[in-house]
């Protein structure tokens, strides 16, 4: 039997074979986990670690490789058993750490021998420490091709630092401590309580800075019952403070005459300048530092990028103190490791989350280009140093890291 096949259906197929189709995207797909290697600190007394081993456990559980060095919890009281546990290869060599590892994650900024032990082409996020470092220094690592990156540079997608905010957090709530342990008889201080009792003057505290180390300093000196004075150039920082804090502190821009008197009558004065164009103003001289009560208290949180004190000379953990015109100086850098638990709980609740988001993108190139809060903690990159303030400091050449970027579309 003959089937008849209408016309007007061979009419419509074949139309609807000249039409376009639809076809599936290709979707990018997740990278390989990276290789994370977690080196013992060895400078300036370091206690932090940058992750914890709850940290450890969320990136292996994500596909990463991560090795710590034996050891390097011991300072913020994370044994290696904790972190064996969690997944981490446990290592007993700094070399097995540094060349296997395709992203190296430090406190402070690695030595030259650790700059030498690193795998090349590979990434670096630690801290940056300015003021520390030579030409040489970035010389060696663009040499090898290395990524680095300053983890206090980096931003957050609403424009904040937050691992400055955290550690700044800390070093403001941990120097009244300070401050109220070398007031004491016991370590040759004045004598007197941090703050004040029934019918005894309120110990006085003079704060210079107003961001997120004097607030917090601030905090802690306004529980303890001290008179507190914050000085600041920037009007909108004072007012934060005051809206903030809703108590009647007294607020004024650092105007000598000001900031002299205050100073004189102070028992404890505190440094919580930041650096804005690579180095801490210096806005107290000798002079006012030998006008100030004997076995008072200065306490130069901005020692690490080069002090607001004239007669600030950094310290360490071992040796916090000296004392000069009869005033006691507390000028250690890394004051956050005092408390290395919480600051390594901090650190690893910031950085952990980025190298999650990284390896979503591609890896940590991938995230440096897709995201500017992340770029901007990029200071080298595939030898070529790329933070212009560095570069302008140590005159050296440098290369716009937008350049890259354009390249690369």
């Amino acid at each position: 039997m003959k089937i008849e096949i209408n016309p007007g259906l061979g009419a419509m197929a074949k139309e609807s074979a000249m039409q376009p189709k639809e076809q599936l995207l290709e979707v990018k797909t997740q990278t390989s986990g990276l290789f994370i290697g977690v080196p013992k600190e060895t400078a300036m007394q370091e206690n932090r670690l940058p992750i914890t081993p709850d940290g450890v456990a969320l990136l292996v559980n994500n596909g990463h490789a991560v090795t710590i060095e034996a050891g390097a919890g011991q300072g913020s009281k994370f044994d290696d058993r904790a972190y064996s546990e969690a997944g981490a290869h446990i290592a007993y060599s700094p070399n097995e750490v540094y060349e296997q590892s395709d992203l190296v994650l430090k406190i402070n900024p690695p030595s030259m021998d650790e700059i030498g032990l690193m795998k090349p082409g590979c990434s670096l996020i630690s801290a940056l420490q300015v003021t520390q470092l030579t030409t040489d220094y970035f010389q060696a690592l663009n040499a090898k091709k290395i990524t680095g990156i300053a983890f206090e540079m980096i931003e957050d997608p609403v424009g904040s630092v937050p691992i400055v905010r955290a550690m700044s957090e800390i070093a403001g709530s941990t120097v009244l401590l300070i401050a109220a342990e070398y007031l004491n008889s016991n370590n040759a201080g004045r004598g007197i309580i941090m703050g004040g009792v029934t019918g005894v003057p309120p110990t006085k505290v003079v704060i210079i800075g107003a961001g997120t180390v004097g607030e917090y300093a601030c905090r802690c000196a306004i529980g303890l019952g001290a008179e507190v004075k914050i000085f600041d150039n920037h009007l909108y920082k004072l007012r934060r403070i005051k809206q903030e804090l809703g108590a009647n502190i007294f607020t004024s821009t650092i105007d000598l005459a000001n900031l002299s008197d205050a100073i004189k009558r102070a028992d404890v004065v505190i440094g919580a300048l930041r650096a804005e164009e690579g180095r801490t103003p210096c806005v107290v001289s000798e002079d006012m530092v030998a006008c100030m009560k004997p076995d008072s208290i200065v306490l130069d949180v901005s020692i690490d990028q080069g002090g607001c004190f004239e007669t600030s000379e950094m310290t360490s953990h071992s040796q916090p103190t000296f004392k000069k015109f009869g005033v006691t100086h507390y000028c250690v850098p890394n004051i956050a490791s005092r408390v290395a638990h919480t600051a390594t709980s901090a650190l690893s609740n910031i950085l952990t989350p980025i190298i999650l988001r990284a390896n979503e993108l591609g890896g940590i190139e991938d995230m440096i280009f897709a995201k500017e809060w992340f770029m901007k903690g990029v200071y080298c990159y595939k030898g070529s140093l790329t933070n212009k303030h560095l570069a302008r400091m140590l005159n050296m050449r440098y290369k716009d890291l937008n350049l890259f970027k354009m390249a690369r579309f």
